[in-house]
């Protein structure tokens, strides 16, 4: 069963992919302490907007992100990306505050749609 980490190529792939999941893991933990952190019992709102962001960026950045991807050596491509997850993790801490005109419009217009 772990015959094929005795191919260094391999074994080296197969540490990076389990340290992505982990900070990713992680990231999504932190992303929901934050958020509760923030808003308290508003918490879900905040999460789902960013979650949904999160989501739009993904569909939204991923043909363009391809593009790019085709003219970058790989490992230089992963490496760049998982530093930059990496700073992204590090500036959660020093997150203060939270932006709530859009979500307090949003409670205005279903208030009058009501």
């Amino acid at each position: 069963m772990l015959s094929p980490l005795a191919n260094a190529a391999y074994r080296h792939l197969f540490n990076a992919q389990v340290s992505a999941l982990w900070g990713t893991g992680l990231a999504t933990i932190a992303l929901g302490l934050l958020a509760y952190d923030l808003a308290g019992a508003q918490a879900g709102e905040i999460l789902g907007a960013a979650l949904a962001i999160k989501m739009v960026c993904y569909v939204g950045v991923a043909p363009i992100a391809s593009a790019i991807a085709a003219n970058v050596p790989r490992k230089t491509l992963l490496v760049g990306l998982d530093l930059v997850r990496a700073l992204v993790a590090i500036a959660l801490p020093f997150v203060t505050g939270r932006h709530t005109g859009t979500i307090k419009s949003n409670r205005v217009l279903r208030s009058r749609l009501a």
